[in-house]
């Protein structure tokens, strides 16, 4: 069946967007405006997975589409909240929707408009860029194997990028397409397709706590039977790393979950000794990670260490000239 059917529909309002927040900050309040101001947005349903005082509020101010605000469940994780999002939205159509994005004029009318060609059941992803309009890794990307993985973080593909056996995870390097295209995988910034076919497929795994959730769903959508798209005609700003979250915590929940992804998806088809190998790797890739972060830390409090020191030095050098010139 058809996604929807004639052009007046695009003006009606069916989509509950869902923005799942931890502590992202006064871009909140942007990116929910910005979902608001689409006369297509029946709903914004703001899942609180904590924040700074008052941000919430800031965000619920102002007119357009209304906001639902779910909170008091502490943070409970991106698929979860999606989750959550998804059984109090109302709207024939689910707009996922990262809290440091920003979706542009006319942006949720165009998707609307694309997806009203394309037959049931469909995932649809837009085209991600930086404030410089610049592309961003993870638009566009192919099926996470182990072995792409591995390609990955050996840096395999410098051997021969262009071969299919060395081709990399992220496409955002790709010469983007001019027209929409099937896409293996997309990013969880921007998702958006049927209610339903969220519910047929049981929604985000809320094994994922945050990061690779996405990767899964679109393999588990595909695998199911559905096809993923990449809309490139629709351009949303995305500023990343808004949230206050401990950056190495983000990046060992992320290891845990491609970890988890593989041996989900992949362990009949690998061998358990290569699989080990990846999970090395992936661990390695940490590790080097989390030494560089401690180096860094450790060398900013030496700095600031010694300019305290310094400017105690220069005070006890001028209290010490006063009480001589006495």
């Amino acid at each position: 069946m058809n996604a929807r059917a004639g052009s007046d529909a695009a003006q009606t309002p069916c989509v509950s967007a869902i923005v799942v927040s931890y502590f992202t900050g006064p871009l909140l309040a942007r990116a929910v405006a910005s979902l608001r101001a689409q006369p297509e947005t029946a709903e914004v349903i703001l899942v609180d997975n904590g924040n700074f005082p008052g941000e919430v509020e800031k965000a619920v101010e102002g007119g357009g589409a209304p906001v639902r605000v779910i909170s008091g469940h502490g943070n409970v994780g991106f698929a979860a909240g999606c989750n959550l999002g998804a059984k109090a939205a109302g709207g024939d159509y689910l707009l996922i929707f990262n809290p440091d994005a920003v979706m542009p004029e006319n942006g949720l009318g165009q998707l609307l408009d694309d997806a009203s060609t394309l037959e049931r059941p469909w995932l649809m992803g837009a085209k991600l860029v930086g404030p410089d309009g610049i592309e961003q890794q993870g638009s566009r990307r192919r099926v996470l194997t182990p072995w792409r993985a591995f390609v990955e973080a050996t840096k395999l593909y410098r051997l021969a990028p262009q071969h299919p056996y060395f081709q990399r995870f992220n496409m955002h390097t790709d010469e983007c397409p001019e027209k929409m295209g099937e896409t293996p995988t997309l990013s969880g910034a921007v998702m958006f397709l049927p209610r339903g076919d969220y519910e047929a497929v049981g929604g985000m795994d809320e094994r994922y706590f945050l990061h690779v959730e996405d990767v899964d769903f679109c393999l588990r959508f595909a695998k199911a039977g559905g096809k993923v798209w990449f809309n490139p005609h629709v351009a949303v700003t995305h500023y990343k790393s808004s949230s206050r979250a401990n950056p190495v915590k983000i990046e060992a929940r992320k290891t845990a979950g491609i970890i988890r992804y593989f041996h989900t998806h992949f362990e009949n088809a690998y061998p358990k000794p290569f699989l080990w190998l990846v999970d090395g790797a992936l661990w390695a890739m940490f590790g080097v990670l989390f030494v560089k972060r401690a180096i860094a830390k450790a060398l900013r409090m030496a700095r600031f260490s010694l300019k305290a020191g310094r400017r105690g030095l220069s005070r006890a050098l001028a209290l010490g000239r006063r009480r001589s010139e006495r």
